[in-house]
C-alpha cells in the first residue's frame, strides 16, 4: 500500500463490507480483513465507527458522481447506457448508500452525512442539466430527476428487470427536453 493511500483503502473496504454484510457486519476487524491490514490501522485513521462511516459515505458519493457524470452524456443512448453501466460496475456503492440512508432514519448521528449526500447529488445534477441546456426551474428539475433516478436505482437493486429500468431512464431523458450536445 503506497503512502497516503491507506485511508482510501480502508474507506473502500468499509463500503465493501457494508455492501456485502450490512451495517451490522461493519467492524474494524471486518474492514481490516477486507483491506488486508491490521485492525489497529482502522482505529488509527478513524477513531470510531461513525467517523469511518461518514467518510465512507462522502467517498462513495464522489465515486458515484464521477462514474455517472452528466457532462459526458450526449444523447439518450449514452445517458441510459452510462447509468446502467455504472449500476452494473458500482453496485456496492449504491447498496452502501441506501444502507446509510436507512440508518440515518434510525440514528441521528448519520443524518448530516446523508443530507450532504443529497446536496452533492443535486449539485451535480444542476451542473449536468445546465450543460444539457435544460430550461426552466433547474433546482426543481434537478430534484425531480434525482428522485426519479434514486427510485430507479432502488428498483434495480431490488431486482427489477434491467430492460424495464432502461425504458424508464430513456423516458426520463426524453422528459427533460435536453438538447443534443453533439451538435
Amino acid at each position: 500500500m503506497k503512502y497516503g493511500a491507506g485511508r482510501d483503502v480502508l474507506i473502500e473496504a468499509a463500503v465493501r463490507v457494508v455492501a456485502e454484510r450490512g451495517l451490522r457486519g461493519l467492524t474494524f476487524r471486518a474492514v481490516a480483513e477486507s483491506a488486508e491490514v491490521n485492525n489497529s490501522l482502522v482505529a488509527h485513521h478513524f477513531g470510531n465507527r461513525e467517523t469511518l462511516l461518514a467518510a465512507a459515505l462522502d467517498w462513495s458519493v464522489e465515486q458515484s458522481i464521477e462514474a455517472t457524470t452528466l457532462l459526458d452524456f450526449e444523447s439518450e443512448e449514452t445517458f441510459v447506457d452510462a447509468l446502467l453501466e455504472s449500476l452494473r460496475t458500482n453496485l456496492g456503492l449504491q447498496v452502501f448508500q441506501y444502507e446509510m440512508i436507512l440508518e440515518a432514519r434510525r440514528n441521528p448521528l448519520y443524518r448530516q452525512a446523508v443530507e450532504h449526500l443529497y446536496e452533492r447529488y443535486l449539485d451535480a445534477m444542476l451542473v449536468g442539466l445546465n450543460h444539457l441546456g435544460v430550461q426552466g426551474d433547474l433546482a426543481a428539475t434537478a430534484r425531480y430527476v434525482f428522485a426519479s433516478l434514486d427510485g430507479l436505482v432502488l428498483q434495480y437493486l431490488a431486482g427489477v428487470d434491467e430492460s424495464t429500468i432502461r425504458s424508464a431512464i430513456a423516458s426520463l431523458w426524453r422528459s427533460l427536453g435536453a438538447r443534443d450536445v453533439t451538435t
